[in-house]
């Protein structure tokens, strides 16, 4: 029988709100074996190591039935200490982690493929069951369409998209935060739509053998057109492989509440307001990326409320630090003829100048990394508008990167994650039959959305 369990993390503030700022790990009431973690990373990219005290044994793990047992209580959960952990699933154990992201063009000559893998993505664009197989052909429309005036934009900001080299050094630093705290363990780099694809990520893991893996998307607040997407890519990855069936893992599926990601943000605000004229009379402009409104009214998902709770929590460590300033929340980068959610990124900006604001900054709450949604379309277009509405002052925090708070926060999720780890399923029939990975993020917004039942058929967005 399989279990769904959530490791600790911070305790939510209103448990009346939706909070999956969690660990959850499909675990198996029987451990044993080298059934173990799997993590991959790109075939065209060497995948990041250490070598810590603590080191790689080929040794198999002990058993480790009595730590995957069922909990009594929440409090019984956390007993597991740090010294612990190291002791009982590193030791023994080559460990990964998977970092999932949405992946971006290197070249111009990329462009129009970048957007092709985009909007053939079904949870991208929806169509009618009867209308599905006009997916591709209605991607590469789309893409063929576009790519002129995308290609103009990454043109902008150099001819490409950084994403992918912030990405790595996100992972080397990982990588190394987790060697000073005593975790040895490779880290990859799976993208979603360009390269390194999460596919090449997958096979790089199966040939080095990494026995616990940890799923980590890069997005601190969940979605169901962000980490949803890869966790089902790598769903049907995993049904498919028999090694990858029996591989112990767990997924991070979303980390927005986590304090050291709090105390990061509030820091690269706080640092930005005081080059203000008057930082006390700046407005703060939280912009995050958009998704369609049914995604969220309909297919419940729960971007929007961890995003608002996310803002909540970064203006409340502010506070502590005596910055009381006023704040708005806008969603940016709307495509199709669909309703997004709302307010409008570019709306709000020119309502803000009509009703006086002077001094704006802006915050791209839902990016961990630059790319073209930051140092295009915030650092220019939005810029631009900001200026035209009457706006005076203008600044933008960058994203957090390699901030080193909060890489070794994101160091800490990994680790607090490792007793959560277990195998996909304890059979081939099991697992193709009841569980995946996804089957994580589903049931964690079940419970918190308090629904009965699994979440609802996703909806026709386009």
């Amino acid at each position: 029988m399989l279990h769904v369990r959530p490791a600790p993390g911070p305790a939510p503030r209103n448990l009346s709100r939706l909070s999956l700022s969690m660990t959850y790990a499909i675990r198996s009431s029987s451990v044993g074996g080298r059934t173990g973690l799997c993590l991959g990373h790109c075939s065209q990219c060497k995948p990041l190591s250490c070598k810590c005290k603590l080191g790689w044994s080929s040794q198999p793990p002990p058993d480790s039935r009595q730590h995957f047992r069922p909990c009594s209580s929440a409090s019984e959960a956390v007993l597991t200490a740090q010294s612990d952990i190291r002791k009982l699933f590193v030791a023994n154990e080559k460990i990964g982690v998977l970092l999932l992201n949405l992946g971006g063009p290197e070249t111009l000559d990329d462009v129009q493929p970048f957007l092709f893998n985009l909007f053939a993505d079904p949870d991208i664009i929806r169509l009618p069951r009867a209308f599905r197989f006009l997916q591709k052909p209605l991607a590469q429309f789309i893409s063929v369409a576009r790519a002129p005036k995308s290609k103009e934009g990454y043109a902008s900001i150099g001819g490409g998209s950084p994403l992918r080299q912030i990405t790595d050094a996100q992972g080397e630093a990982l990588m190394e935060a987790l060697c000073g705290k005593d975790i040895p363990a490779k880290v990859y780099v799976g993208m979603r739509y360009w390269h390194p694809f999460t596919e090449e990520a997958i096979e790089q893991i199966k040939r080095d053998g990494i026995t616990k893996l940890v799923v980590l998307p890069l997005y601190p607040q969940f979605s169901i057109s962000t980490s949803g997407s890869s966790l089902r890519l790598l769903e049907s990855i995993f049904r498919e492989d028999e090694y990858l069936v029996n591989m112990q893992h767990t997924v991070i599926p979303s980390w927005y509440q986590r304090e050291g990601y709090i105390k990061a943000m509030a820091t690269l605000i706080e640092k930005e307001l005081f080059k203000f004229p008057k930082p006390q009379k700046v407005m703060i402009f939280f912009s995050a990326h958009g998704v369609p409104l049914a995604y969220v009214e309909e297919a419940g998902d729960p971007y929007k409320a961890e995003m608002e709770e996310c803002v909540e929590l970064i203006m409340e460590e502010l506070e502590k630090r005596g910055m009381t300033n006023p704040c708005t929340l806008a969603y940016q980068s709307r495509v199709g003829p669909v309703e997004w959610l709302k307010p409008y990124t570019d709306e709000t900006i020119i309502a803000l100048g009509e009703r006086g604001v002077k001094s704006l900054l802006a915050v791209p709450i839902s990016f961990v990394s630059e790319h073209i949604e930051t140092l295009e379309e915030i650092d220019v277009e939005y810029k631009e508008l900001a200026l035209q509405s009457g706006i005076k002052h203008w600044g933008r925090v960058p994203a957090l990167g390699c901030e080193p708070t909060f890489i070794s926060d994101l160091a800490d999720a990994v680790i607090e994650s490792l007793p959560y780890v277990g195998a996909m399923a304890v059979s081939n029939l099991e697992a193709r039959q009841v569980t995946s990975i996804t089957e994580h993020a589903k049931y964690s917004i079940c419970i918190f959305m308090s629904y009965t039942t699994s979440v609802p058929e996703y909806k026709t967005f386009w």
